[in-house]
């Protein structure tokens, strides 16, 4: 382990330590034995329960991704409530099963008078995900002019599923509205694709030329995070 790095970790550790009044020979352990003790003392101390549930919580979905739609069935056998209904429904998502979460959300909607804004939003990607695009713009109309929708990953499907029906210039203006500034890089992406195949190139270009100087002033770990989407980007440029 580099040098500075052990030194990072041993000055998290000693102020750690002291903010929490942990025994005093914790010290000794991250002085004598630098980079082992530091490592031993965040997981022995510096890590909390919760912390610990939610990474064993993490693997154990990795490992097992049904196991917790298992778990919230059960729970929802005990106890028939909205929200046990939308948190299984949650879940059937987060693993791609859409047909499955596309039916809990409807079921939790069943008893509400009015459309729950969090469930249409979940609905629209369902639908979306299942080509059911006129579903998808239904369930939009219903709640568009929500807060919650607006530049929201519903809109953008909204957006998308006008598109697939042809009504381009509505899909445009949807579409446009996530256009903001060093955020929704793949959003802003599929636009540009969207304004090139309606014959909107110079529209096209400039909001590609915004993208990557933009992926210039991004922090690090956004690098990573959007690495396949600048090179779209650069390469997309190439094609004017």
């Amino acid at each position: 382990m580099p040098y500075y790095l052990i030194l990072a970790l041993q000055a998290f550790c000693i102020y750690h330590c002291y903010k929490n009044r942990n025994e005093t020979f914790w010290y000794f352990v991250i002085f004598f034995i630098p980079a082992l003790g530091s490592i031993v003392y965040i997981i022995i101390k510096a890590f909390n329960k919760k912390d610990v549930e939610v990474i064993q919580n993490e693997i154990t979905t990795i490992i097992n991704p049904t196991k917790k739609v298992q778990d919230l069935e059960k729970v929802l056998e005990f106890s028939e409530t909205f929200q046990n209904r939308v948190n299984l429904a949650d879940a059937y998502l987060e693993i791609g099963d859409f047909n499955n979460a596309k039916h809990n959300y409807l079921k939790a909607q069943e008893d509400n008078y009015k459309v729950d804004v969090y469930v249409a939003k979940q609905l629209i990607e369902c639908f979306y995900k299942l080509n059911d695009f006129d579903k998808v713009i239904n369930y939009s109309e219903k709640i568009k002019e929500k807060v919650e929708f607006k530049k929201s990953k519903a809109q953008f499907y909204y957006g998308l599923s006008l598109k697939e029906l042809g009504r381009l210039e509505e899909a445009e203006i949807q579409l446009r509205i996530l256009d903001q500034r060093y955020s929704n890089y793949n959003e802003r992406v599929t636009l540009a694709k969207f304004l090139m195949e309606i014959g909107k190139k110079e529209d096209a270009k400039e909001l590609l030329n915004d993208i990557y100087t933009e992926s210039k002033h991004m922090t690090r770990q956004n690098k990573r995070n959007y690495k396949s989407t600048i090179l779209e980007v650069e390469s997309l440029l190439k094609t004017f």
